[in-house]
């Protein structure tokens, strides 16, 4: 997926100011040497929650783990008219379903598509 030019910068200032190590291709390292690889995925849980903190902003839910990252990157797409076949693509999920879920966030757009109730007619 392209990464915006502010964020491709960010990265590259980390590699040649911030990283400390080139042992390792794995882009993002343990700050603490021998700076490996994260060795699972709560570290990202607490970078994030520290994040959050520290700017004040509210996590959408009160578990803030990597998901929150896809939850909204698809929610940004639904808002900007991505199609769920092009969510569900991008964030390779192999169900349908498990992409309708972005559906109920964009209210305004299933208002838009939304069918009258059929009303019989009342027979005079």
């Amino acid at each position: 997926m392209p990464i915006p030019p502010d964020v491709g910068e960010a990265i590259i200032r980390y590699l040649q100011e911030e990283r400390t190590s080139a042992t390792t291709r794995t882009l993002f390292v343990t700050h603490r040497a021998p700076n490996r690889p994260f060795k699972d995925s709560q570290i990202i849980n607490t970078i994030l929650k520290e994040a959050f903190a520290a700017t004040g902003v509210k996590p959408p839910t009160p578990y803030v783990g990597s998901h929150v990252l896809r939850h909204s990157l698809a929610t940004n797409m639904v808002r900007a008219g991505a199609s769920l076949e092009e969510i569900g693509d991008l964030l390779r999920h192999r169900s349908r379903a498990t992409t309708m879920i972005y559906a109920k966030l964009d209210t305004d757009g299933l208002r838009s598509i939304a069918q009258p109730w059929p009303v019989a007619e009342v027979a005079r």
